[in-house]
């Protein structure tokens, strides 16, 4: 019996497990969709190498990648090694100068070698470092989502998001960016599909709009930028 359905791979932000895609349905007779989870890096992982291991969790062809912020980075990652239908990066970017300059600063000087990583269990921290967002309600929630702590890995991950490097993206991408993205303004970005009152955390938040829209947005043809 022929597939026929549409294989969406949701791939997760810095530091979150997939559990922040619980909100998102896209329906079934159409779509089938399967969560990645984030693996620990070896010691000084190039990101490429960590985007073709990551490749072997995908066994369809030609199918759909969703990455939310650091994951949007790795699924546009992800496709320069393999051949996929379409990359929808949310709370992203998808060229190094749409990155604010903080992080281009950070890039240069290295600042961001000097953040207290080591307390990446202080959740409230974490959730300022992966969301934007400074977290004073709703913490157990936010213990849920962000479940990935490991220093090596927080460090590694700020790292090759400060110092990702990409001028041309790519043709297949489409771009959905929150209004008040704290992490990666607006601002910055151009050619994206904008969400009103959309902060970074917005695939948890707005999971309504997501379930509106999306299924229109992957089902488009040239719907990419």
């Amino acid at each position: 019996m022929p597939d026929n359905k549409i294989h969406v791979y949701l791939i997760p932000g810095m530091a979150a497990n997939s559990s922040i895609f619980d909100g998102i349905k896209l329906p079934s007779e159409i779509f089938e969709t399967h969560k990645l989870e984030w693996f620990i890096p070896k010691k000084g992982m190039p990101f490429e190498a960590y985007a073709k291991e990551m490749a072997l969790n995908i066994v369809h062809e030609n199918p759909v990648l969703l990455g939310v912020s650091f994951g949007g980075l790795l699924a546009q990652e992800i496709a320069k090694h393999r051949k996929v239908s379409k990359i929808i990066a949310v709370s992203c970017v998808k060229k190094s100068s749409e990155l604010p300059k903080r992080m281009i600063f950070a890039k240069y000087t290295k600042v961001h070698k000097l953040l207290p990583t080591g307390l990446v269990n202080n959740v409230e921290l974490l959730a300022k470092y992966a969301f934007g967002e400074t977290v004073t309600k709703r913490l157990e929630l936010y213990e849920k989502y962000l479940s990935v702590r490991d220093k090596q890995y927080i460090d590694w991950a700020i790292d090759n998001i400060v110092s990702w490097e990409q001028t041309i993206p790519p043709k297949n991408l489409v771009h959905i960016q929150g209004e008040k993205d704290a992490v990666f303004p607006i601002a910055n970005i151009k050619d994206c599909i904008p969400v009103k009152n959309g902060t970074h955390a917005m695939i948890i938040h707005r999971a309504k709009w997501f379930n509106e829209n999306l299924s229109a947005i992957i089902l488009e043809e040239g719907s990419s930028i």
